[in-house]
C-alpha cells in the first residue's frame, strides 16, 4: 500500500492508496522539522495518523514545508520508524510536490500560497530554480503569515479605517500587548497571524484591506515569480488556500503583470497520489 503526503505549516494531507488502487483521505495538523521537534513530530504521526491506518504501508512519499536538504533524513527516519514496515521512504519538500501536482511533466513555475510562500522553475522533471522563500521573518511574500503579518502592522500603525479597527478591537479582542505576546512569545505564530487570512477574506471589498491583500500579492509576483529569466514564456500554477480563496483578486494582478496563469488548486495530495499511483502500479 502506499501513503502519499502533503504537509504545510497548518495542516498535513494524506492520502492511503491500496492495492485496489482506491484513495483513503486522512488529515493531521501540519509538520515542519524546522520549526518542531523530532519527538513532537514523532508524537503527532503516532497518535493521529498512525491509529487511522488499517492496511501495510509498504512506500511512502512525504512532501512537506521545511524539508530542507539538511532534513530529508530527519523525516525520512522519523517516518521509518512509524512504518518500519516500508520498504520505500521519501521525504522532498513541499515545493517538489507542488510542481510535480500542478506541471506535471511539462514545465512551468510553480508556486505555494499557503501558510507560507514558496516559487520554483520545474522543467518537467527537476527543478531547475527557486528562489529562496525566506520564512515569514524574512520573505514569505503573499502567504496567509504575511498577509496576517501585515493586518496586524496595519492595525497597529493606524493604517486600517475606524470601521475595520473598531472590529478588530470589538470582536477578535485585538490590542499591543495581545499581538506581542502571541507574535514573540507563542510558538508557530505564523499559523496564529495566517488565520487573520478568513477576516481579510470576508472584508476584501474595504478599501483598506484589500489595499494589504494586492501590495501583498505585488510583492509576491515581483520577489519571486518576476526573478525567473524569461517568465512570460511559462504559465504560473499555484498550490494553497490562499491562491485558492484569493482567486480573483491574484488572477487579476497577475493579467496586470503580463503573466500568465495556469492551474490553481487548494491542496496538491490528489493529483501527488494519482503520479506516484502511476508509477507504483503500473
Amino acid at each position: 500500500m502506499i501513503l502519499v503526503a502533503d504537509s504545510g505549516s497548518t495542516k498535513t494531507g494524506w492520502c492511503v492508496i491500496d492495492s485496489c488502487e482506491n484513495y483513503n483521505y486522512i488529515e493531521t495538523i501540519g509538520l515542519n522539522p524546522c520549526l518542531q521537534s523530532e519527538e513532537i513530530i514523532l508524537n503527532e504521526l503516532q497518535t493521529n495518523l498512525l491509529p487511522q491506518i488499517t492496511c501495510e504501508i509498504t512506500e511512502i512519499f512525504y512532501y512537506g514545508t521545511g524539508v530542507t536538504s539538511e532534513k530529508q533524513i530527519v523525516m525520512t527516519e522519523i517516518l521509518k520508524k512509524v512504518f518500519p514496515q516500508a520498504t520505500k521512504v521519501e521525504a522532498w519538500s513541499d515545493l517538489l510536490g507542488s510542481a510535480r501536482s500542478v506541471c506535471g511533466n511539462g514545465a512551468g513555475i510553480a508556486c505555494i500560497l499557503g501558510t507560507g510562500s514558496n516559487s520554483c522553475l520545474f522543467d518537467g522533471k527537476n527543478i531547475i530554480d527557486a528562489v529562496s522563500c525566506g520564512g515569514y521573518i524574512l520573505g514569505d511574500e503573499g502567504s496567509g503569515a504575511v498577509l496576517g503579518r501585515n493586518l496586524l502592522n496595519a492595525f497597529l500603525k493606524r493604517d486600517l479605517s475606524e470601521k475595520i479597527h473598531s472590529d478588530l478591537v470589538k470582536n477578535h479582542n485585538l490590542s499591543y500587548g495581545y499581538i506581542v505576546e502571541k507574535v514573540y512569545k507563542t510558538p508557530m505564530a505564523n499559523t496564529w497571524m495566517a488565520g487573520f487570512t478568513k477576516y481579510l477574506n470576508e472584508n476584501q471589498n474595504e478599501p483598506c484591506i484589500r489595499k494589504i491583500i494586492v501590495e501583498s500579492f505585488n510583492a509576491f509576483f515581483e520577489k519571486n515569480v518576476e526573478k525567473y529569466a524569461d517568465y512570460k514564456k511559462y504559465q504560473v500554477h499555484f498550490i494553497g488556500s490562499i491562491a485558492y480563496h484569493f482567486k480573483p483578486i491574484l488572477e487579476e494582478i497577475a493579467k496586470c503583470r503580463q503573466i500568465t496563469i495556469g492551474n490553481i488548486i487548494q491542496a496538491p495530495v490528489t493529483e501527488l497520489a494519482n503520479y506516484h499511483k502511476k508509477y507504483s502500479f503500473n
